[in-house]
């Protein structure tokens, strides 16, 4: 039953204790806990502020093959009502990374127990959401020691039913870019428009132009997106604003187009400032969101490995606009990154997400079985 699951457990009590990107100390702690229960004999492990890296020595040690698994939760307040729920207010595991670490500490078992001829490094990584934590990581160093020849990762999908995986050799997932934009100019009273500089029109303005760039900018066969999510300004109906504040998102399928968006955007900023006689403050920060790009050879074995696999559905997976830090550390490391079926109504993100827990020893079972024929080359 999934209630006597030792990795189900885990993956509630790990529910119940969701935190911010870098603020993950409980998480932290939970997961040296169960790491240390393991055997240690094969055992190595290194930490750099909440994130944990751990080496299980091969027999042969020839080559290193990685699994990334994200530790952080988000700022969502949860409504599903499970006995679980998170007892951190404002935060839940509303994105999958509870089930992604009781997965990881399966296989993490799996191979201390049984090690393989080649190193299996695990790493858990913070800060997917917020802070591009693949990217710190790696900058840092953390990996240096322990580098993977291949790396590997899952994300759960709620649109799949539990037993179905789903990936694509090249891009899988888009690269992301936040911008911030803040507007400076003139407040003043509403019936001496001529005496101030609104800057709720300034930025409106800037929003409708930067709806150009995809329609007029982008190759249409080609993928781009910008979203305004975001959009401050005021204090009352019958005065000017001098200030305007706005956020959102640019997300492309290759690293050249967020490049020519990004440009665009910058130049837009500057023709609204001379325009509207105004100042703006315009943060485009991209950080380690770079596309997911799973390497072609590595992605056709998963692949070939995974249809001849009576147990696993596998599909196809047509790329998603969807950010992932991932795409930082395939950037530097060839691998591939798949989608986990968890059958949810609820998508990712959601106050309700809740995952088919069914998914968890499924995934630590045919998962754990590709990761062996790696490590031991069978």
């Amino acid at each position: 039953m999934l209630n006597e699951n030792p990795f189900v457990k885990i993956r509630r009590e790990l529910h119940l204790i969701p935190e911010i990107g870098l603020e993950e100390y409980k998480t932290h702690e939970y997961l040296m806990k169960k790491i240390m229960d393991l055997p240690q004999e094969h055992l190595e492990i290194k930490t750099w502020n909440t994130a944990i890296v751990v080496r299980v020595k091969g027999t042969e040690g020839a080559k290193t093959i990685g699994w990334r698994t994200d530790i952080d939760g988000l700022p969502v307040t949860e409504e599903t009502g499970l006995s679980f729920q998170s007892i951190h207010e404002g935060k839940m595991h509303a994105c999958g990374h509870d089930m992604h670490m009781a997965i990881a500490l399966g296989l993490l078992t799996k191979f201390s127990h049984q090690p393989g001829k080649d190193n299996f490094v695990v790493l858990f990584q913070p800060a997917e959401e917020n802070e591009s934590g693949g990217k710190l990581v790696y900058d840092h160093g953390l990996l240096d020691e322990w580098m993977p020849d291949e790396i590997y990762a899952l994300h759960v999908q709620p649109d799949l039913p539990v037993g179905t995986i789903g990936s694509r050799s090249g891009t899988l997932f888009a690269g992301t870019c936040t911008i911030r934009a803040k507007f400076k100019g003139k407040s003043g009273h509403a019936a001496y428009p001529h005496k101030s500089n609104d800057m709720i029109v300034a930025a409106s303005q800037f929003v409708t132009q930067l709806q150009t760039i995809v329609s007029r900018s982008v190759n249409p066969v080609e993928g781009g997106v910008i979203t305004i999510g975001t959009f401050n300004a005021g204090t009352a109906e019958n005065i000017i604003s001098g200030e305007a504040n706005l956020s959102g998102t640019i997300r492309t399928l290759t690293t050249e187009m967020s490049q020519l968006m990004m440009e665009r955007v910058r130049q837009i900023k500057v023709g609204i400032e001379q325009s509207y006689q105004c100042e703006i403050e315009l943060i485009l920060q991209q950080g380690g969101y770079l596309p997911v790009v799973n390497a072609e050879k590595e992605t056709n074995e998963f692949i070939a490995f995974m249809k001849n696999n009576p147990a696993v559905d596998f599909i196809l997976s047509p790329t998603a606009m969807i950010g992932e830090d991932f795409g930082y550390l395939l950037d530097k490391i060839p691998g591939t990154m798949f989608w986990l079926g968890v059958n949810s109504p609820f998508e990712l993100h959601h106050a309700k997400m809740n995952p088919n827990e069914a998914a968890i020893p499924f995934a630590i079972e045919q998962v754990g079985a590709f990761l062996a024929a790696k490590l031991n080359q069978v």
